[in-house]
């Protein structure tokens, strides 16, 4: 294998910066200065700065049922940002968004490679919302926001809707435009009052408390993992 792939593949640094640091002289095969285009066999042993590389962290995957008032972004800056109120011992970062003045389910990781699938809108991976609004939901309404509505330039996709009771429905979404929901509802005269998803395919909200999170368990992973191959 490839000095670079190696490297990348261990989760230290990308193959771009492998390269840099070859050109640095940073890296040695077997007590050997690495060159570019160097192969590393089973056994052999890789320094960076006379160092070994750390052992990659293993996987993690968390459900967190997000509250009002705590913001998607791993920016230190921002005041109740999820990282720091996750406070989770190794790096993690949030799969999408649920803005500020939302809740409920959001996945959080360090697996790059399911963020990239799982982010990717033509996968039309579900994901299902309750909502309430302002003032009593009409059958116009409801036909509406499932055969699509027209915000930010585009039309959003057909999809399902279905009325709960006078001021609450549910939604089923396959595309992730910026607070479509909300921007949906008002172009047809609502506001958004609450906003709570409930599942992102085969995830959803039961038996977790309003801020609290879990691990996926291993039936939910492999089922998750299936569905993003599919897809």
């Amino acid at each position: 294998m490839r000095i670079n792939k190696y490297i990348s593949e261990t989760g230290f640094c990308s193959r771009r910066e492998t390269d840099r640091l070859i050109e640095a002289k940073r890296i040695t095969i077997n007590e050997i200065v690495c060159e570019p285009g160097d192969m590393v066999a089973p056994g052999d042993v890789v320094l960076i700065d006379g160092k070994t590389i750390p052992k990659k962290a293993d996987s993690v995957y968390l459900l967190l049922n997000k509250p009002v008032g705590i913001t998607c972004t791993a920016a230190p800056h921002v005041v109740g940002n999820i990282i720091e109120y996750v406070n989770y011992p190794i790096r993690i970062f949030a799969v999408g968004r649920l803005d500020k003045a939302s809740e409920g389910l959001i996945l959080l990781t360090n697996d790059g490679d399911i963020v990239n699938k799982m982010m990717r809108s033509e996968n039309a991976h579900e994901k299902e919302y309750w909502v309430t609004v302002d003032r009593p939901i009409t059958d116009d309404f409801i036909e509406k926001m499932a055969n699509g509505v027209e915000i930010l330039g585009v039309m959003t996709k057909p999809c399902e809707v279905i009325s709960m009771n006078d001021y609450e429905f549910k939604i089923i979404l396959t595309q992730g435009l910026n607070r479509q929901i909300r921007r949906m509802s008002k172009a047809l005269g609502y506001k958004v009052t609450k906003l709570e998803r409930v599942r992102i395919m085969n995830l959803t909200l039961t038996g977790l408390e309003r801020g609290a999170y879990r691990e996926l368990t291993n039936e939910e992973l492999k089922l998750l993992l299936s569905s993003l191959r599919e897809g």
